[in-house]
């Protein structure tokens, strides 16, 4: 079992969740209980558990300091059991428990899927070219699948309002910097007049993931370069998907230019397409021409620098879980000095200005 940092957190409490369970699972639990914690993840503590013939993962929030509306078990829930069946791969919903009581805040069950993780540069040199190469494209027709299903159709037309989206985003995100900065930086200001003068008008609404990058990807043990499932949802809406674009982006490294601290250079790896082919690959699949998409990548790169900056400041105070923390504070002025860089050199004059 993992356990909360020391005299911040308590340990995930086994007896209440497996009271819990046996009385709201069919069928109950087969045995005793036991979680250990799913490591790599920086925001949602995530734990594997097992009564001796099934295998499930929980999610739950971060403990201690979560910013507003984010980290929404429900939303999370909601979007994977509705896309259940479509052409996204999700993992099966089994439960969802909204009651504080038992583990001191929401969590979820889903079905632990059998995948092969490839979010980090040394899980991607296992690979062949071919394969990276593979995995880049299954990736961007993945998210162009998504981007395609009606909300209507699996049951998510009101799963938010794609009207004003993207203004709604940026308030939101200033919101959220004011909420976890720990110290004062004026380039957020500055970028955050570049993207007020330059919001794009929606084109394309649609379901939109919100965390977009191969780290939220498991593919299959025999061919890596199929994708078995997408996960961490806890930001979908419905929106412009677009967002997704730019997220995608953001974690998809170019050769000589900045690399995105998180994923560290992750996509130059030999074989991976480069960012003119994800895009032409998406918009083939979808059937679309895209317009430019510099302002969706410089707001990617602000919005992750913020939940960089909140991660940071939950460890700061002893509130996180598990292990990768440590350079997370040194993460959030890079992403927002290569949000600047691209801004000044995109072909939209309202964010060179």
């Amino acid at each position: 079992m993992a356990a909360s940092p020391a005299g911040a957190l308590a340990e995930l409490d086994l007896d209440a969740l497996s009271a819990h369970l046996r009385a709201t699972l069919d069928g109950g639990l087969a045995g005793p209980l036991t979680a250990s914690l799913i490591g790599g993840g920086r925001s949602n503590p995530t734990y594997r558990l097992s009564d001796g013939e099934s295998e499930w993962v929980l999610r739950r929030p971060p403990y201690g300091h979560v910013l507003p509306s984010a980290h929404d078990m429900k939303r999370e829930y909601t979007v994977i059991d509705a896309l259940a069946g479509s052409a996204v791969p999700v993992p099966v919903a089994v439960h969802l428990c909204e009651d504080t009581a038992v583990l001191g805040a929401s969590f979820y069950l889903m079905n632990l899927v059998d995948g092969r993780p490839v979010g980090t540069t040394e899980q991607a040199e296992e690979l062949t070219p071919g394969q990276r190469r593979g995995l880049g494209l299954a990736l961007a027709d993945t998210l162009a699948d998504l981007h395609e299903i009606d909300p209507a159709t699996v049951g998510l037309d009101d799963f938010g309002r794609p009207d004003g989206y993207l203004d709604r985003q940026l308030k939101r995100w200033a919101r959220q910097w004011e909420s976890s900065k720990t110290a004062e930086r004026p380039e957020v200001a500055v970028l955050l007049d570049k993207l007020g003068r330059a919001l794009p008008r929606t084109r394309f609404p649609g379901i939109v993931h919100g965390d977009v990058k191969l780290d939220n990807v498991l593919v299959s043990r025999d061919d890596p370069a199929r994708i078995v499932t997408v996960l961490d949802w806890e930001m979908a809406t419905l929106g412009d998907t677009l967002a997704d674009v730019g997220i995608m982006l953001s974690f998809w490294d170019v050769p000589g230019q900045p690399a995105n601290p998180i994923t560290r250079g992750l996509a130059t790896l030999d074989g991976f397409p480069t960012r003119a082919e994800l895009l032409e690959r998406y918009a083939s699949r979808r059937g679309i021409e895209l317009p430019e998409v510099d302002w969706y990548v410089v707001f990617a790169d602000f919005k992750i620098a913020v939940i960089m900056e909140g991660i940071a400041a939950r460890h700061a105070q002893g509130e996180t879980v598990g292990e990768g923390f440590d350079g997370v504070a040194g993460m959030t002025e890079p992403l927002l000095q290569r949000a600047l860089e691209l801004a000044t050199r995109s072909s939209d004059p309202e964010l060179r200005r």
